[in-house]
């Protein structure tokens, strides 16, 4: 008799690391959000990405042990879309579109995998020696840059991220997101306008930053690419860059209660 290779227990496992990196991503994204909220407030905030605010975190009390939970957070995450990427969790498919749905699942577990060892490595250095919080994009451009045909490395990361940016747009038009849900209807009358405000305020961040890699491409510079830390200095010296800035802040920490909302109300097939 055929057996399935993941047993109840480690389906159990599976579902609760999902729901911790979900969580973990959500307390990132509230916090970026948040800081910068209250930077353009003027109370005290900052306005960064989330490798800057592990940094804050890493400098609160107790801050090493919320690092370590944060750790597995972020693993766990990584671990979970890995997952969805290669078992197709989801239902994408091996069309175009769905093989492009799931590379990109796959570029987000190693996103994660990269924030969790940058916050290990807090734990180690006492958040002194990890580099800002700007550093991570452009070491990936510099990284690229050094590796053979890496001018169009950079650019194919550009616009990895700037399509990826775009399809949080259409799963915020479509409320695609419903299907993933198994959320009672009193709370999809709040949740669902919140949610989709995140996607399309993150999506507009990876269209940003998408640019940010194709400049670095197009100049040979990468140094020109950025993160979330950059697209926020980018909005301030723009017109009207006060408000941007509310708008990007307040959408990035709607992305973190969404994330937040996936956590206790996504459903999870390992």
């Amino acid at each position: 008799m055929a057996t399935s290779r993941t047993t109840p227990d480690h389906r159990d496992a599976i579902m609760l690391l999902a729901r911790a990196g979900y969580g973990a991503r959500g307390i990132v994204y509230l916090l970026v959000g948040g800081l910068a909220a209250l930077a353009v407030l003027g109370q005290g905030g900052q306005t960064t990405g989330s490798r800057g605010v592990l940094q804050r975190v890493m400098l609160a009390p107790w801050g090493d042990v919320l690092i370590g939970i944060m750790v597995v957070g972020l693993l766990g995450f990584a671990l979970w879309r890995g997952i969805q990427a290669i078992k197709d969790t989801d239902h994408h498919g091996t069309t175009a579109k769905g093989l492009l749905v799931r590379s990109g699942l796959f570029a987000s577990s190693i996103s994660h995998i990269m924030l969790a060892v940058f916050a290990a490595s807090l734990i180690f250095t006492l958040g002194g020696s990890s580099g800002g919080s700007g550093s991570g994009a452009a070491g990936i451009a510099t990284w690229l840059m050094s590796q053979s045909y890496g001018r169009w490395l950079v650019a194919a990361v550009g616009v990895a991220l700037a399509g990826a940016g775009f399809a949080h747009e259409i799963k915020a038009w479509k409320t695609q997101f419903d299907r993933h849900f198994n959320m009672p209807t009193r709370v999809k009358y709040w949740a669902y306008p919140i949610c989709r405000f995140g996607l399309v305020i993150r999506g507009l961040v990876f269209v940003i930053v998408g640019v940010f890699f194709i400049m670095a491409a197009y100049q040979l510079d990468p140094d020109e690419a950025g993160g979330i830390a950059e697209v926020f200095t980018m909005l301030s010296t723009q017109a009207f860059g006060q408000s941007l800035l509310v708008l990007v802040a307040s959408g990035l920490f709607a992305f973190g209660i969404y994330s937040w909302l996936e956590a206790v109300y996504r459903r999870i097939e390992p």
